[in-house]
């Protein structure tokens, strides 16, 4: 029997030249910049988990959120996966503040802290950060090691689907 796919949700707010992280303060990813988002709820559909998530966790909305990309994610002994619906703003609304969980900051797309991220963010930021739509596959020993990848580049047109 196997075991449904655990839905989540990530944000990001790229701006021409800059590009919106939170410092994990709390929880799975603990001590890593990252994008904004987490667990779909029930009831919710992809969008409103996310949109909910970038509140909570930044204070701020994002009214022009596109879907740009899905990214399942396996932890060696886990059965579930990890399916990682990614989003992406250039406008939002609201001043981004530090939450219980993260600590926005700014970032110059040349200087993003990826020594300080998840292994994996450098090899998708660049298709998100050209605007690209993509599909990926990522299975992980521990949290620092990726043994296998796989990453595609969608169409445009492309629908991002859910399992």
């Amino acid at each position: 029997m196997s075991v449904p796919n655990k839905l989540l949700t990530l944000v990001l707010i790229h701006q021409n030249t800059r590009l919106l992280l939170g410092m994990k303060k709390r929880g799975f990813g603990v001590g890593r910049w990252n994008g904004f988002g987490g667990k779909v709820q029930p009831g919710e559909t992809i969008l409103e988990g996310a949109e909910r998530e970038l509140l909570e966790e930044s204070c701020v909305r994002a009214p022009d959120m596109k879907h740009i990309g899905r990214i399942d994610f396996e932890f060696v002994g886990e059965p579930q996966i990890m399916e990682v619906h990614v989003f992406k703003a250039t406008e939002f609304e609201g001043e981004p503040a530090e939450t219980e969980e993260m600590r926005p900051q700014w970032f110059d797309v040349d200087s993003i802290p990826f020594h300080t991220m998840w292994p994996d963010d450098v090899l998708w930021f660049p298709l998100m950060l050209k605007g690209s739509k993509f599909k990926g596959y990522f299975k992980f020993e521990g949290m620092d090691k990726y043994l296998e990848y796989n990453l595609e580049e969608l169409d445009q047109s492309a629908e991002i689907q859910s399992s």
